[in-house]
């Protein structure tokens, strides 16, 4: 007979425990989570002209002086349970220190239904497609519904013990959940928390179309449970506004209308010889406002056609989030949302003038979090990513332990053999039967460099005594300028493939003999982005720079997760429009070759330049400072969330 849900609970808990206090015991030691900088962006979304000067361009010191050390807001790309490990260590590259208690607020809004689709669509000149959830995500959903609410749960109770560790003395979590999952969560968080420190059940109301079912009552709210940090936290106090004809129904008196054509209504109060009549205008009683229970039927579900949509499936109104964030913080305050879906959590707490961190597993959640920030305007943010899936991955793989097992594994799948220990001492190494091509293996345990690709033309021409005609290097991780490296050193005649990311997840269900019998495992090429040749003209004190995208080349389709005719659909594109397929681009007209700084922004539906919500403009012209010698990089993002970047030099020629 299965064991019930309270049967597991003790083993839910202590198994949650154990995994928790093992992240936070890695936080002191050299194998603790970092993040890798992707952007530092400075929203300015092109509105179409030419000659452009862009406000934080004007100087040379104002761009640079984004790189001081002080607060920066965060997007970051990755696994909440990485992140916030990240986040309790320290970034001292940028320098932020450990939140632990720092955050004053947090609010999440975690997936609740097992049997939702995480597809995401995806819209093409030639019709839609619908992509299914990266490889990453499709660990992460299937770790969290794989034994349904059992597996949630286990996902959620370590994730819910670093939120209390982030969390402030003064601080306040807001879970928001529904009837799928919420009575069990509430035990968690009871034990997390402290059953004490409970302080509501929010019922978030919200009417819609009207469903008859012979089985059940419609479900028609959400619930939000509110912990606060310790006894001593406090709320702000907020009132309930109320419309005029419910405030009327509510109050169940004759109206009358005096001389002035004002309203008002007989209301009483006690007197010491009784109870005393006395007129009260009705403005008045409006304009009060009424004490917030824990009941709001106030806040609207976003309607499809709503100003505020982004088109993200799970989307809540900023007028809910705005409520928690007002009642919970104070202007300056750290806001955290940690499954961060279409940004509102962060976007209302920028209008409140709050300090926010946000991010998600999802690619297509990040996109949208990105652009619906710059059309917002926030201040300078950092667009953060976590590079260790597939470290962490290796560190739990239970059949290789070590890398140059795994290295030979991988030079198999790929069809090429080792080096005897005679040969090559580095288990890295093998080479393709019957040619003169080199292979090489990197490590699940770092990113795939400049560096890398280096070491690669190094071995090829002394390796065995040098001779190769051509180097492939195999990799789980790519630096976000590998596609950029690639083309440096396109005259080495060496190529860079993608290990699969869900090979360690292959090895362990169908084993390496079955992957060669099925011939499953495919090593796709890396996206690149072809950029015209810069052209810089001098004006003065400034510099034109004309910018324009020639050409895209994606990835093999597939190795993306699609549908046969979506992928045919997809093919068609990257034959007749490729450059199509490009969702973002941005700019760093100074590149100093460390951060990337993106000063002005392109995406679909930025319909401020053109009426054209599914191209991107392809080329547009900034004016900057003048400089004598100057690097452009142009980082693109595509439909899918790929990454490439380019960077072009120029020197002005002497006068």
């Amino acid at each position: 007979m299965a064991r019930s849900l309270i049967d597991e609970l003790p083993r839910i808990v202590s198994e949650g425990r154990r995994e928790a206090q093992q992240a936070l015991e890695r936080l002191g030691s050299g194998t603790r989570i970092g993040l890798q900088t992707n952007e530092l962006v400075l929203p300015c979304k092109d509105v179409g002209g030419l000659s452009w000067e862009h406000p934080r361009l004007t100087s040379e010191n104002e761009v640079h002086s984004f790189n001081e050390k002080e607060w920066k807001n965060r997007l970051i790309y990755g696994d909440n349970f990485l992140t916030m490990q990240a986040l309790l260590a320290g970034d001292a590259a940028t320098g932020l220190p450990s939140l632990r208690g720092k955050v004053d607020l947090i609010y999440i809004d975690p997936p609740f239904d097992s049997k939702a689709d995480y597809r995401t669509k995806i819209k093409l000149p030639n019709g839609d497609i619908q992509q299914r959830p990266t490889v990453i995500e499709q660990f992460a959903y299937a770790d969290t519904w794989e034994q349904g609410t059992l597996s949630y749960l286990r996902m959620m109770y370590p994730r819910l013990v670093l939120m209390r560790e982030l969390l402030s003395d003064r601080g306040s979590i807001y879970v928001h959940i529904d009837w799928h999952i919420g009575h069990y969560i509430k035990l968690i968080l009871d034990d997390i928390f402290g059953k004490d420190n409970f302080r509501n059940e929010i019922v978030w109301y919200y009417p819609g179309r009207e469903k008859i079912s012979e089985q059940k009552f419609q479900s028609k709210h959400d619930v939000i449970f509110f912990y606060a940090a310790n006894k001593d936290t406090s709320i702000n106090i907020i009132t309930k506004s109320w419309n005029k004809e419910e405030r009327i129904k509510m109050l169940r008196r004759k109206i009358f209308i005096d001389e002035n054509g004002k309203e008002w209504f007989w209301e009483t109060r006690g007197q010491a010889n009784g109870i005393e009549p006395y007129k009260r205008y009705l403005d008045e009683y409006v304009e009060k406002g009424g004490a917030l229970n824990d009941v709001w039927d106030d806040v609207q579900f976003l309607r499809g056609n709503h100003p505020e949509r982004t088109h993200y499936a799970t989307q809540k109104p900023e007028a809910l989030l705005e409520r928690i964030i007002k009642a919970s913080s104070n202007e300056g305050d750290l806001v955290c949302d940690f499954f961060g879906g279409s940004g509102t959590t962060a976007a209302v707490a920028e209008r409140l003038g709050r300090r926010w961190i946000t991010g998600d597993i999802g690619k297509p959640a990040s996109l949208v979090m990105r652009k619906r920030f710059i059309d917002q305007e926030v201040k300078p943010f950092l667009y953060q990513s976590i590079g260790d899936y597939q470290k962490e991955a290796f560190r739990n793989n239970k059949r290789y332990q070590r890398v140059g097992d795994l290295s030979q594994v991988v030079l198999g799948l790929f069809g090429a053999l080792p080096f005897t220990p005679e040969q090559c001492n580095d288990r890295n190494f093998g080479y393709l039967k019957g040619t003169r091509t080199l292979v090489m293996v990197d490590s699940p345990n770092r990113l795939t460099t400049a560096t890398t690709i280096k070491r690669a033309v190094e071995a090829k021409a002394s390796l065995l005594g040098g001779g190769w005609d051509k180097a492939v290097i195999l990799g789980w991780n790519f630096a976000f300028d590998i596609s950029q490296a690639v083309q440096q050193y396109a005259e080495a005649h060496v190529e860079v493939r993608v290990i699969p990311p869900d090979l360690l997840d292959k090895l362990s269900k169908k084993g390496f003999k079955k992957l060669i019998d099925d011939r499953s495992v495919r090593f796709s090429s890396l996206q690149y982005l072809v950029v015209d040749p810069l052209e810089v003209t001098r004006d003065g004190d400034y510099d034109e720079l004309d910018i324009s995208l020639c050409d895209y080349v994606l990835l093999s389709p597939d190795n993306i997760p699609l549908d046969d005719a979506d992928k045919d659909k997809l093919i068609d594109v990257m034959n007749d429009d490729p450059v199509a397929l490009i969702e973002y681009w941005s700019i760093d007209p100074d590149y100093d070759g460390v951060t990337f700084r993106s000063t002005w922004q392109d995406y679909r539906e930025n319909t401020d330049h053109y009426d054209d919500p599914l191209h991107c403009i392809y080329g547009t012209r900034l004016r900057v400072p003048h400089k004598k010698h100057r690097k452009v990089c142009v980082k693109a993002v595509d439909v899918f969330g790929f990454e490439s970047q380019v960077v072009q030099e120029y020197t002005h020629p002497e006068p």
